[in-house]
């Protein structure tokens, strides 16, 4: 291309202007060159095959051919050139996007782009493009695994980092910029349990782990990145709970009876007793036991469930209740135990015959008690309760000289205070011996009995009764005596008898008058009067003699006689001589005369006494009887009746009898008697030996 230049020629003189036009011919001497060297693009991954990015042109000084003529661009499969001339020949060219971008594989691309002149030689100039591809959200976030398992053992404390989750994005910026979280899978009870962090993926626990309550975990979580369109990556974390020997074994009561009879049978059952442990393998085994021996027995029926069964008989009076400790220890290392208390209440049977604190009960009673008088009180025990403990009191009813024990003696039911109902006399009635029965309130009821055994005592009650010698009431015993009567001569002898017991009926002889005291002497036991000296011719022919009879009593009771002495000139035969010399038969003489008229008035007042009081005890309606009539008794008879126990004889009695037996002359000897039978005397004449029987002495014993 010619390059025209144009000049103006001005000459001043003379002044003329010339037009000058030069043709300069271009030659090749400059090389094409970019105003920048550097030329930076950015271009979308997500742009299209096609797209077009404009590039700055090369420019090139020279013109016409040596211009620049064409462009080339470095090798590359993503971009080409395109080429294309302007109206005024100018070459322009665009970087043209042939194939997909990926900024993950290829973030930046590097080309030369290179301007070339039509000159020979060809000169060009060359630019670096620096294509930078903007990434674009095209990749969603990535977890290393798909689902992630791991172990960990429950009661971890809070805050113990379970896993960190790293999740990458391949894009980069916000797209890459990852946010965690749970999605709508993960349970409400898991994220209870569980926090996450949002920004670093680190899953900590939050709550308290229990093996027993959820022995996995699954958590479904997600990354998502902060795209305009944000992606998102999942992942499933598994955690498997391991066990820990942290809960106590269970005690659970399915079935009791708190209340059974003491009689209840040998193996019945208690109570079903079911254990359990939530822990697993040895935590979870578990062995039921008592804490100590007692009369049950754990029997065990299945892994989990036991029966407490009576293994021994039981006794409410000895154990009212048992307080059962149930204690259950499961195989954990270490191992944990709990315990349970049963109370089982005994409930009363009538199993328990009332007992008396003895067996014989001897009960000493004052003669001349007053009627209604409270004798003794007999309590029986009986270790049952309520009604099996009420007991009831009879008198076994026994017949007695036709008279009920009912109507001698009385017992309270309620309470056992026994009462005399009519005053006693010992020399009538010396003891009565009955049963007394307590009987319980139970179904059936049951009883038992005592013996008693009343003892009357004796009281000085009864005045001596003077029987020898006999003399009429108030009248005074007159004897005579020779005056030759020789010293230590039996003149008489006093005997009197006191029905009191041997005690009381001791009679001890004084003299409360004696005309001349030496004169006459007195034995203070037997009773016998005897002469201390001869009479001389200054006594008295008349000799008054007052002897008292006084028994040993407290206080003491007495009787006097009067005995009136006459001495006579005659010789007569001495009271001695009398004794040893067989007399006739005379059976009224002076002295038996007394004797039988004496004992003839006693036998009759006492017979009338007896027949007065029969008629009065059969006047009165008799009462019934305390005891069932369907119980026996089993009190032992007794030999003796109410009559064989008065007047049993004395030494005092037996010595009269055999005075007067002796006068008649007879030897009187005292025999003694069988169980049973009546006293027997035996009297053998002197003469002959021979042996009779004194019924009359006999019949005597029975009077008063």
């Amino acid at each position: 291309m010619t390059c025209f230049l144009k000049l103006d020629l001005i000459i001043e003189s003379p002044l003329r202007i010339f037009n000058i036009e030069l043709g300069i011919i271009d030659i090749n001497d400059n090389a094409p060159h970019f105003r920048r060297d550097r030329i930076e693009l950015d271009i979308s991954e997500s742009a299209t095959p096609g797209e077009r990015l404009s590039l700055p042109n090369a420019f090139d000084p020279d013109v016409g051919a040596n211009t620049v003529k064409t462009y080339k661009l470095s090798e590359s499969e993503h971009f080409t050139v395109d080429i294309h001339s302007g109206s005024d020949g100018t070459k322009y060219v665009d970087l043209v996007l042939m194939k997909a971008l990926d900024r993950e594989e290829k973030a930046v691309h590097n080309l030369i782009l290179t301007a070339i002149d039509g000159g020979v030689p060809a000169r060009s100039g060359t630019a670096s493009i620096i294509v930078r591809v903007q990434d674009t959200n095209d990749n969603a976030p990535q977890f290393d695994q798909a689902v992630y398992s791991l172990n960990m053992s429950e009661n971890s404390p809070a805050g113990t980092v379970v896993i960190k989750l790293e999740a990458t994005d391949a894009d980069e910026g916000p797209n890459a910029d990852l946010t965690y979280s749970f999605t709508l899978y993960t349970s409400e009870k898991t994220q209870e349990m569980f926090s996450l962090n949002s920004k670093t993926g680190e899953i900590a626990v939050k709550g308290t782990i229990d093996y027993e309550e959820m022995k996995i975990f699954e958590m479904f979580l997600e990354a998502k990145d902060n795209g305009p369109v944000p992606l998102s990556g999942q992942c499933r974390v598994t955690v498997y709970v391991k066990d820990m020997n942290d809960n106590y074994p269970e005690i659970t009561i399915k079935s009791l009876k708190n209340t059974v009879e003491e009689n209840i049978p040998v193996g019945s059952v208690i109570a079903l007793v079911g254990v359990s442990d939530r822990d697993t393998g040895d935590n979870g085994k578990v062995n039921l036991t008592m804490n100590k021996a007692l009369p049950f027995l754990l029997n065990q029926t299945s892994d989990y469930l036991y029966e407490l069964l009576v293994s021994e008989p039981l006794d409410r009076e000895i154990v009212p209740e048992y307080e059962i400790i149930l204690v259950v220890t499961d195989k954990g290392n270490p191992p944990l135990s709990d315990n349970e208390t049963i109370t089982v209440h005994l409930l009363d049977v009538n199993d328990n015959a009332p007992q008396f604190p003895q067996t014989f009960y001897t009960i000493p009673v004052m003669e001349n008690n007053a009627p209604g008088a409270l004798l003794s009180s007999l309590t029986a025990i009986d270790p049952d309760l309520h009604e099996n403990q009420y007991l009831v009191y009879f008198i076994i009813e026994k017949e007695i000289v036709n008279t009920s024990m009912s109507m001698l003696f009385s017992i309270n039911p309620e309470n056992g205070n026994l009462y005399a109902l009519k005053t006693f006399d010992y020399e009538i009635e010396k003891e009565f011996l009955f049963h007394i029965e307590a009987r319980d309130s139970g179904v059936p009821p049951l009883s038992s009995n005592v013996t008693v055994h009343i003892i009357i005592m004796d009281q000085n009650d009864n005045t001596p009764l003077i029987v020898s010698p006999w003399r009429a009431h108030g009248s005074v015993v007159e004897e005579k005596i020779p005056r030759s009567t020789d010293k230590g001569t039996l003149i008489t002898k006093v005997i009197a008898i006191d029905s009191d017991s041997v005690h009381n009926s001791r009679i001890a002889y004084q003299f409360l008058h004696n005309t001349d005291a030496t004169l006459f002497s007195l034995d203070q036991y037997n009773g016998e009067i005897r002469t201390m000296r001869m009479f001389s011719y200054r006594d008295s022919r008349h000799q008054q003699l007052v002897v008292i009879a006084k028994d040993n009593g407290e206080p003491a009771l007495s009787a006097t006689v009067t005995i009136k002495l006459s001495t006579v000139e005659t010789a007569l035969k001495t009271y001695a001589d009398m004794t040893e010399v067989p007399l006739g038969y005379d059976i009224f003489s002076d002295l038996n005369l007394y004797l039988v008229i004496g004992l003839g008035s006693v036998s009759f007042l006492l017979l009338i006494t007896i027949l007065v009081t029969i008629v009065l005890k059969c006047q009165k309606t008799k009462p019934s009887k305390a005891a069932p009539p369907c119980r026996n008794s089993v009190i032992s008879e007794r030999n003796s009746t109410i009559a064989d126990s008065t007047l049993v004889s004395n030494d005092a009695y037996w010595y009269s009898l055999f005075l007067a037996e002796t006068r008649k002359g007879k030897l009187v000897v005292r025999q003694p008697v069988p169980k049973g039978a009546r006293y027997v005397v035996s009297s053998l004449p002197r003469s002959t030996g021979l042996t009779e029987t004194s019924d009359s002495a006999a019949s005597t014993l029975q009077s008063r």
